[in-house]
């Protein structure tokens, strides 16, 4: 198990109840979704192997347009509904959508380094979540959730994830006020563990229930 879930009850909490949700083994969940600030995100290739093996529609495939290296460049994804033949086709993502969301203007943005491989994951993101939501179960990739929870994110991500990467990685996102190590000048890979520490938050409420059956016995 990745290192998020172990002695981590919450986070296999909701990889369990996920892989319930949509058929796949606990084990398979929990290699592909990443568990940020309690919210779990998919990763990209997971959601495309989910819409490709689910039977309802053909293999997703990315059409490009426009000049590579261009505003206009862009990618949308498309796949057929194999009952009706009828032709699915997402929105289209273009380096300009990037650039006026913010995208592609954070540091160490993978929208400036890989924007082919971008504009796929984003493309087939857009297509699930207008096609068929209930397969990626209204949850975002995590490349959204670190391109679109903070638009004002003004640093990059940590370079290293763990063990402390989490607090530091939300502490960017704009989930806590401050991270508790070094932020760096580079960029996470997509492919990284997102790695949560043990929360320190579920400890009081432990140790009261805990402490409350001595008291109840020196009651006695």
């Amino acid at each position: 198990m990745p290192q998020a879930y172990r002695n981590n009850i919450p986070n296999t909490l909701i990889a369990m109840e996920l892989a319930n949700r949509t058929g796949a083994s606990v084990m398979m969940v929990a290699q592909n979704l990443d568990i940020i600030h309690g919210r779990p995100s998919w990763r990209a290739q997971f959601l495309i192997a989910t819409v490709n093996a689910c039977g309802r529609f053909t293999p997703l495939r990315f059409k490009f347009q426009g000049k590579e290296g261009s505003p206009e460049w862009g990618c949308r994804a498309v796949a057929r509904d194999r009952e009706t033949n009828e032709e699915c086709v997402g929105p289209l993502v273009t380096m300009k959508m990037a650039a006026d969301e913010g995208w592609s203007k954070k540091n160490g943005s993978k929208w400036l380094t890989m924007p082919e491989l971008m504009l796929t994951y984003r493309a087939a993101a857009f297509w699930a979540r207008t096609n068929a939501p209930e397969l990626s179960l209204g949850i975002q990739t995590t490349e959204e959730a670190v391109d679109t929870h903070s638009g004002a994110m003004q640093h990059a991500l940590p370079d290293q994830l763990a063990p402390q990467g989490a607090v530091a990685l939300e502490a960017v996102l704009g989930l806590q006020p401050q991270a508790t190590g070094p932020v760096t000048d580079k960029t996470v890979e997509i492919e990284a563990e997102i790695i949560e520490p043990e929360s320190a938050a579920a400890e009081p409420v432990q140790g009261e229930l805990i402490d409350s059956e001595p008291k109840q016995r020196r009651g006695k």
